[in-house]
């Protein structure tokens, strides 16, 4: 996993960091989607989409940090954001099931 995919403008690609840029674009990406969304509803709102980016890139920078860098800091700094959106996506999920009508699937 250390292997120089790309090595570019100083930049060496490696596929440890791979993981860690997709992590980084979904944990970034998803303010645009709370951005659009708020937007929408012209009012503040978290959908869904933004926990489970949050849950996705801070598990891929989890990854990253544990086997790619060995980084403790890294780890940490991304070890309490995965556990803040998971408790957020179950607090989101339990109040759609509490508001779905009695009887639906």
């Amino acid at each position: 996993m250390d292997n120089v995919l790309i090595q570019a403008f100083g930049v060496t690609v490696t596929p440890w960091k791979l993981v860690g840029y997709v992590g980084v674009i979904l944990f970034a990406g998803r303010w645009f989607v709370q951005l659009i969304a708020s937007r929408r509803q012209g009012r503040p709102v978290m959908p869904a989409l933004f926990w489970y980016m949050s849950i996705c890139g801070s598990l891929l920078l989890l990854t990253y940090f544990i086997f790619g860098r060995n980084d403790s800091v890294g780890v940490l700094s991304n070890l309490f954001p995965f556990t803040v959106a998971l408790y957020n996506l179950y607090l989101h999920r339990k109040h759609q099931s509490e508001q779905a009508p009695k009887g639906a699937t």
